[in-house]
């Protein structure tokens, strides 16, 4: 299964037809309709950890299974479709965190992150911190155009070493693909950025807690 960071959170960006899926899904899952939710995410997959467009709370299907105490099944399936244990929504809270807010014990056991990678979290902040000012120095006009949400860093630590997720910014004609290489304290992540109407426009990034460092360009 690829990864995919859905930057998109605003109303206007993608076509009318895209919009009524992701408000379709965002629905279904308020509504704690998870029968719908699966059907949907069965046919899209990508919109997994999705968020409905001009909405606030930034809640992904998983965050509202955590909200309404969906049955362990159904939170086994959401999680074996993609859906993230570490995404954060709009307060900073991960499902498992929605959870135990709502006293959820069974669910939040279920939620519980299961981490294939360790990084400080701190050490995770700095680097997702230099990783957004990469991403702004590239493309910040797009960024800023379609009010994208910038990509957390906290479900890499969810995945194994040798899988990139894809960052797609609009009007780009390409993005991001970026993955941890190394954890610990020392952890760099690698950043490939690219426009593939312009040759030769690739940049490769490593970027640890200290910074960012252009290390490849010309590619792509």
């Amino acid at each position: 299964m690829s990864l995919v960071w859905d930057g998109i959170i605003t109303n206007g960006v993608v076509s009318e037809g895209s919009a009524s899926e992701r408000h379709r899904l965002a629905d279904a899952a308020k509504a704690y309709d998870w029968t719908r939710v699966l059907a949907l995410l069965r046919e899209r997959p990508e919109l997994v950890n999705t968020t409905r467009p001009g909405g606030s709370s930034l809640f992904a299907p998983l965050h509202q299974a955590a909200h309404g105490n969906a049955p362990p099944g159904i939170l086994d399936e959401l999680i074996r479709l993609g859906a993230w244990r570490m995404l954060p929504n709009a307060r900073g809270e991960r499902p498992v965190d929605v959870a135990e807010r709502c006293g959820h014990g069974r669910a939040a056991a279920i939620l519980r992150p299961v981490l294939l990678r360790r990084v400080p979290a701190g050490v995770l902040a700095m680097i997702q911190t230099h990783f957004h000012a990469v991403i702004r120095g590239r493309a910040d006009d797009l960024v800023r155009k379609s009010g994208l949400r910038l990509p957390e860093l906290g479900p890499l630590l969810e995945v194994p070493a040798d899988q990139k997720i894809w960052f797609a910014v609009p009007g780009m004609y390409g993005g991001f693909a970026y993955c941890l290489r190394t954890d610990g304290i020392d952890a760099v992540l690698v950043a490939e950025s690219w426009c593939r109407v312009v040759g030769g426009s690739g940049q490769r990034h490593e970027i640890t807690s200290m910074g960012s460092r252009l290390v490849e360009e010309g590619f792509v």
